[in-house]
């Protein structure tokens, strides 16, 4: 029997499986279905400071392979996830989560980090470095002297498991910078990719934008991000200091899916558009299917193929 468990830092879990930070985890009704769902963990929704209503409406839409969207940070603020949180660490105190932070401003990050640090959690925290879909706000990551000054700020204070949330990248040497800047801090792993953004989608039957914020910009996702999202964990993975691990997101529909980011790296696995579309009890499905696929290629556990994905290099 293929055995499915993973481990991040020192945090064990089931399971590789969890939600991407935007995806079904808003409020407490979807929290507690992660719960009781068969992902090996949860993230909660990326917090701002202060509760946050988001982009209007329609800011959500399915395409043929995946989905964009501009949900521009909807959530309850970080108050009411790091309550949910502590409650979930006292009645499961063996199921560790994550706590996904991603303030507007860098004192927002401070002062949310702050507040974490001095509390109870003792979970893996998350720092959004990327989304994009905030109007007027532009992606951290993808500015790397932001991104030092942003990590310098935060490990003055914060000891706590920290990982951060990365954009896609497209260039080799952009891998290389970041990875020399991530490899600077006691993290404890990365996240990549958050969507493609900014996409943009025509409806042909009226010739209009399927969702309405930033004028039809979104992020996109699906199967369309699953390339990107390979590229960016076998490149990480390659690329950072041992003691960084990689979570990989984008494009899982199905276990080879799951398989194939694990294969370039990553040692857990994030779902984001099919969560959304199918809800949590794609958890059991995946599971059954990544060990099937497991199986069929000898397998008993993750570490047995975990980064060794086959190249054709050239023999010397």
């Amino acid at each position: 029997m293929a055995q499915l468990a993973t481990t991040i830092g020192a945090f064990h879990f089931d399971n590789v499986l969890m939600n991407a930070s935007g995806v079904h985890c808003y409020d407490l009704t979807q929290l507690h279905e992660l719960e009781q769902s068969e992902a090996g963990s949860l993230t909660t929704k990326s917090a701002t400071s202060a509760k946050r209503l988001g982009n209007p409406e329609p800011r959500y839409a399915k395409l043929a392979l995946g989905s964009i969207n501009s949900m521009g940070l909807p959530n309850e603020g970080l108050d009411y996830y790091l309550d949910f949180a502590l409650t979930h660490q006292q009645q499961l105190p063996d199921q560790p989560i994550f706590m996904s932070i991603a303030g507007l401003t860098l004192e927002d990050n401070i002062a949310m980090a702050q507040k974490i640090e001095a509390s109870d959690f003792a979970g893996l925290t998350e720092l959004n470095l990327s989304c994009p879909n905030v109007p007027g706000k532009p992606q951290v990551g993808y500015d790397f002297d932001r991104t030092k000054y942003v990590l310098d700020t935060i490990f003055e204070f914060f000891t706590k498991p920290l990982g951060v949330k990365l954009p896609p990248y497209f260039d080799l040497a952009q891998f290389d910078e970041m990875a020399a800047i991530l490899n600077q801090y006691p993290l404890i792993y990365v996240n990549t990719i958050n969507s493609l953004g900014n996409g943009l989608w025509v409806d042909p039957t009226d010739d209009t934008v399927v969702i309405k914020p930033k004028g039809g910009f979104g992020g996109i996702g699906g199967q369309y991000a699953k390339p990107i999202a390979l590229a960016n964990v076998r490149a990480f993975s390659q690329h950072l200091k041992p003691e960084i691990q990689v979570i990989g997101t984008g494009g899982i529909y199905n276990g080879r899916d799951v398989y194939d980011l694990i294969l370039c790296g990553a040692s857990m696995v994030q779902v984001g558009s099919a969560l959304y579309e199918e809800g949590p009890s794609i958890f059991a499905r995946l599971k059954q299917e990544l060990a099937a696929e497991m199986q069929a290629h000898g397998y008993h556990s993750i570490e047995d193929f975990r980064g060794k994905l086959k190249t054709m290099d050239a023999e010397a």
